[in-house]
């Protein structure tokens, strides 16, 4: 187990992976069209947080997850490939920690399985690094395989080490950053440009156009659950002891706030936990987007850049992933259809 670090229009596509064995992950996705569409400044230049950078641009169609990965999903993951845990995908925090996704590790002399309290499976999974993340998307570029991981990243290349992402063993903050897309890829951590269209984009054609908060809308949103929620609410934290839900669960499940989601339909781009991106930043962290449960309004800002090294974890982190198609698959994406099946080695 590592040590671990703390810091403080709607077409919806199911991408399915069929198989034996475990349940399998199936991930929700959207699409998001009008490629070609211009970025938009963020950053201190646009009155936000980090370097300034134009952010949104994107010139083809992909599919983004509709929610956060969550601790359930995360579960089905460590199952299937970490009995061992030989790059640290499990963090004893997930479990120890009060505000962790509890998800809890039981050894047994085969090594470890994994269980996710009842209540959490649909929480957004945190105490994760983008080193985890980017294992997770392999895992799911390559089928969802079972295995166990041996340490040696050539044997483990088709569970964990090679597929979106070339990782070769790689945990160390200097070796991830390092780490690029592949060509090829599918299941990707969003690009810092996929990611901020998905959330702020108006959804209008190949425009400018752009929210200044994830809910469809340029006020800032409240942070109350309602149900039926009546739209522009998010999971996050407004001043002392105002959270949108306090423990001992502390983020809200996905897609909780059914009416405040994004122009193209994806929920909790706002709140719950920060999300990767595979932007770096400073030369030497990896783009953190979306605030969390225990942030501000401000962190949900279009114009807050956020970073991170790509081995820390923390009780506010988690990510989503995008699919990103191969070509011929476009024009059935353009229209919503598009099933994805493979099987299990």
């Amino acid at each position: 187990m590592r040590k671990c670090m703390m810091i403080g229009a709607v077409a919806a596509v199911v991408l399915v992976f069929a198989g034996a064995a475990r349940a399998d992950v199936v991930m929700e996705t959207v699409t998001v069209g009008k490629p070609g569409n211009p970025g938009e400044l963020s950053g201190n230049g646009a009155g936000g947080g980090g370097p300034d950078r134009i952010c949104g641009a994107v010139a083809y169609t992909y599919n983004i997850g509709k929610f956060e990965v969550t601790a359930g999903q995360y579960t089905e993951f460590l199952n299937a490939v970490a009995e061992t845990d030989e790059y640290g995908l499990y963090s004893t925090s997930m479990w120890a920690d009060s505000r962790g996704c509890k998800i809890e590790a039981t050894e047994s002399p085969g090594g470890y399985t994994y269980t996710v309290t009842p209540g959490r499976a649909n929480r957004p999974v945190n105490w994760v690094s983008w080193g985890d993340a980017a294992r997770f998307a392999n895992w799911m570029h390559n089928g969802q395989p079972t295995g166990t991981l041996t340490g040696n990243p050539i044997e483990d290349a088709w569970l964990t080490e090679d597929g979106s992402y070339f990782l070769n063993g790689a945990t160390s903050w200097e070796d991830l950053l390092a780490i690029t897309r592949q060509p090829g890829a599918t299941w990707v951590i969003p690009s810092e440009d996929e990611w901020y269209k998905a959330a702020f984009h108006k959804n209008d054609g190949a425009t400018g156009n752009y929210y200044d908060y994830p809910t469809s809308s340029d006020s800032v949103p409240s942070n109350d659950l309602i149900d039926p929620d009546p739209g522009h609410n998010a999971t996050y934290w407004i001043q002392e002891g105002d959270f949108t839900i306090g423990g001992p669960r502390w983020r809200t499940e996905v897609g909780a706030h059914e009416n405040s989601v994004s122009p193209y339909g994806t929920f909790d781009q706002g709140g719950n936990v920060f999300e990767w991106n595979e932007e770096i930043v400073w030369t030497s962290r990896h783009a953190l987007r979306g605030g969390s449960y225990a942030g501000t309004e401000f962190s949900m800002h279009a114009a807050q850049r956020e970073y991170a090294p790509p081995d820390v974890e923390g009780v506010g982190i988690g990510f989503r992933l995008a699919y990103v198609p191969e070509p011929a698959a476009l024009a059935l994406l353009a229209l919503g259809c598009l099933v994805v099946t493979r099987r299990r080695r």
